[in-house]
């Protein structure tokens, strides 16, 4: 019985996460050395494969393993795998659930919102510019913070927000309860979330149905001069609206770490805009080290035909 690893959608993105797979394999040889594991693109024996580490896998390499009894996901989302035609239907898939990616996913939002509100990038283009000029205190007094997705992720932001006296509502697409929090619910209380909120920070899943979720008719719910951070996945904002609203001062600025191709083209207008801060999709890496207890914690639980952690809907899409 072998695990196969495979990260990259072709032999170039795989060295670029090359580092990713070595940390992968020492980490779980630590946990269990008699596993046998093998990396693509050097897998010698497709036959013996049992179960499939993937992160943005080669097209059509799913197929290959006539053995294969599960995927597991190399990180929270699962899109590139649901979206992989060749994935075969009766497949179990898991994702990680990971408090180290939470906690990173949280600081990096409670990063963005708090650069946005003190003025950060403002206040250091005054000192390129040795300008001593005191503007009146900004805080969130008057601001809301809204989470959108309340997840685990969604969750961990939020909980730090209220830790920090930030007032903080939520939506997501199931009923949830979170101490201090308004929790909207569904479809029908989305807009009412957004007329509510003055900072956006975007941690649904990517599915079909969250797909271009933050487009026009978003933009125009939120508060006038909202704040928009993207931490989810790039496909959930329709590009061309959010620099409508950027344009016309609906919003008063984007914090994007996630875009629809990656890395972002070089002539992509977000790049050069004044109102948008880009990062190059590192809110959160998958920690080898923690992800691995439950990884081989859920091969043991296959290979003795016991219920998996961590699986996925796959009509919920997460």
């Amino acid at each position: 019985m072998t695990i196969a690893i495979l990260c990259g959608k072709n032999q170039e993105e795989h060295q670029e996460y090359e580092w990713f797979c070595t940390a992968f394999i020492r980490e779980l040889l630590a946990v269990d050395p008699s596993l046998k594991i093998q990396c693509w693109p050097a897998i010698t024996d497709y036959n013996v494969v049992t179960c499939v580490l993937a992160f943005k896998q080669p097209p059509s390499e799913l197929k290959k393993f006539p053995h294969l009894k599960a995927i597991f996901s190399l990180g929270a989302g699962v899109d590139h795998l649901l979206s992989d035609p060749t994935v075969p239907d009766h497949l179990p898939i898991t994702r990680i659930v990971d408090p180290m990616m939470a906690r990173d996913i949280t600081h990096y939002a409670i990063t963005a919102v708090l650069n946005h509100i003190r003025l950060t990038s403002h206040w250091h283009l005054l000192q390129q510019q040795k300008i001593w000029y005191k503007h009146p205190p900004f805080n969130l007094a008057h601001k809301t913070l809204g989470i959108m997705g309340l997840g685990f992720l969604g969750r961990s932001v939020a909980e730090a927000a209220v830790a920090l006296q930030i007032k903080t509502i939520g939506w997501s697409r199931s009923q949830k309860h979170i101490p201090s929090i308004h929790c909207y619910t569904g479809e029908d209380e989305f807009i009412p979330f957004l007329q509510a909120t003055d900072i956006l920070v975007c941690l649904v899943p990517y599915t079909p149905i969250t797909k271009n979720k933050l487009n026009h008719s978003a933009f125009a719910a939120l508060r006038d001069e909202a704040y928009v951070i993207n931490i989810a996945r790039g496909p959930i904002v329709v590009d061309n609206d959010l620099l409508d609203a950027l344009n016309q001062g609906k919003l008063s600025g984007a914090c994007l770490d996630v875009f629809h191709q990656e890395p972002l083209e070089p002539n992509h207008p977000f790049w050069s805009h004044p109102k948008i801060t880009v990062t190059p999709h590192i809110a959160s890496v998958t920690d080898p080290a923690t992800a691995a207890l439950q990884l081989v914690e859920n091969y043991h639980r296959l290979m003795q035909n016991q219920p998996l952690n961590n699986c996925v809907d796959r009509e919920r899409g997460y």
